[in-house]
């Protein structure tokens, strides 16, 4: 989630509705649920504890009314001017070296827009950052596909990303072909996806709100790890659920700009790392917030 925004002012169309819902709504008189949310069983899926550390879990959560009014009344579309604007973003990102064809096709194919405010719409495929909810960001457009490059995925992949954030970076993963296992640490971003317009496509990605630093040691071990937060180190229990030779992607550094770096676990269970790029990122931060 890249750290580099501009300062744009909005109107805040989903505090709005929250004080809307809050009129007409009691947490009794909720209204349907357009979609349900991709569940796993509480029990079998849960990671082992200690006196300090909550599991990660996909099990539901209550939304707040205003979200079913915020996707219920937003308009959803895709124009021409939208695809020609998201076709100009990808000529831009070959020029800046995106060699994957996969990849790119399938940026082509993700409406940006639809993971934004509607007030981003028309500077939707700038390729910069944006802020979203709980002050975290959707990432430029180039470091997603940056990061996605070097992956190297291939098709039926299993994937752990660290840092749901928009889903933007889970869903272009699961439009290539991988099977994805997110985590967002942020729980009103994670009650966002569940009724998103784009879930229903990609049933090729599992939600789950949880500590990043933790992983998902239940589903491991995962051919790639990609982190979308700046980490001050490279997380030890990210690496034990690597496959080996497998890949994990990865901005490291405290400062305001990180080293991307890409780390192959070896045979032997030492890491090979490369160093790549200088990028800004939000902050890994441990636990979750409620």
């Amino acid at each position: 989630m890249g750290y580099q925004v501009s300062g744009i002012k909005f109107p805040h169309l989903k505090y709005f509705l929250k004080v809307i819902s809050n009129l007409f709504f009691t947490s009794s008189e909720l209204p349907p649920k357009c979609d349900s949310h991709h569940q796993q069983p509480a029990t079998s899926h849960q990671q082992p504890t200690t006196s300090n550390q909550q599991p990660a879990t996909s099990n539901p959560i209550p939304d707040p009314p205003f979200l079913y009014l915020y996707h219920f009344m937003r308009k959803y579309e895709d124009s021409y001017r939208h695809k020609g604007l998201r076709k100009k973003l990808i000529d831009q990102l070959r020029q800046k070296g995106i060699t994957d064809e996969r990849l790119l096709e399938a940026m082509n194919k993700v409406p940006r827009h639809y993971f934004l405010d509607s007030a981003f719409d028309k500077v939707a495929y700038e390729d910069r950052a944006f802020p979203i909810a709980e002050g975290q960001t959707i990432s430029q457009p180039y470091t997603v596909a940056y990061q996605t490059q070097l992956l190297e995925l291939k098709l039926h992949h299993k994937i752990l990303e660290i840092g749901t954030g928009s889903g933007y970076q889970a869903i272009i993963l699961a439009e290539m072909g991988a099977m994805v296992f997110t985590i967002e640490r942020q729980k009103k971003l994670f009650e966002e996806h569940r009724n998103f317009i784009l879930k229903k496509q990609y049933p090729n990605i599992k939600y789950f709100y949880g500590d990043g630093y933790e992983g998902l040691p239940t589903y491991a071990p995962f051919d790639k790890v990609i982190v979308t937060a700046a980490a001050p180190f490279i997380p030890p229990k990210l690496i034990d659920q690597l496959k080996t030779n497998g890949y994990m992607v990865i901005p490291v550094g405290e400062g305001i700009v990180q080293r991307m770096i890409r780390i192959t676990k070896l045979g032997d269970g030492s890491i090979h790392e490369e160093d790549f790029d200088n990028f800004s990122f939000v902050p890994m931060v441990s636990g979750r917030n409620s």
